[in-house]
């Protein structure tokens, strides 16, 4: 829920945008998804701002979506 499909250059990608309301939560919520992203050897891009943290999740081996994609997006919106 709250995930949007996007397309970049082609590649099929999961986005969400969470919003935390202060850099503090940004930087904090940002640091937990770069635990999680590290303890399953996948990473996401973090778009970082003032109140809020994208969180874009795509395999970069095939170049696109796979299951582990959106076992890591539901993982990230746990988190949150």
């Amino acid at each position: 829920k709250g995930w949007e499909g996007v397309e970049e250059e082609g590649i099929k990608k999961l986005k969400r945008i969470f919003l935390t309301m202060n850099y503090s939560k940004s930087m904090e919520f940002t640091y937990d998804v770069a635990r999680l992203a590290e303890s399953a050897d996948h990473h996401p891009q973090l778009i970082v701002d003032y109140g809020t943290v994208a969180v874009i999740w795509w395999s970069h081996k095939i170049k696109g979506l796979h299951k582990n994609d959106f076992i890591m997006a539901a993982k990230t919106a746990e988190l949150f």
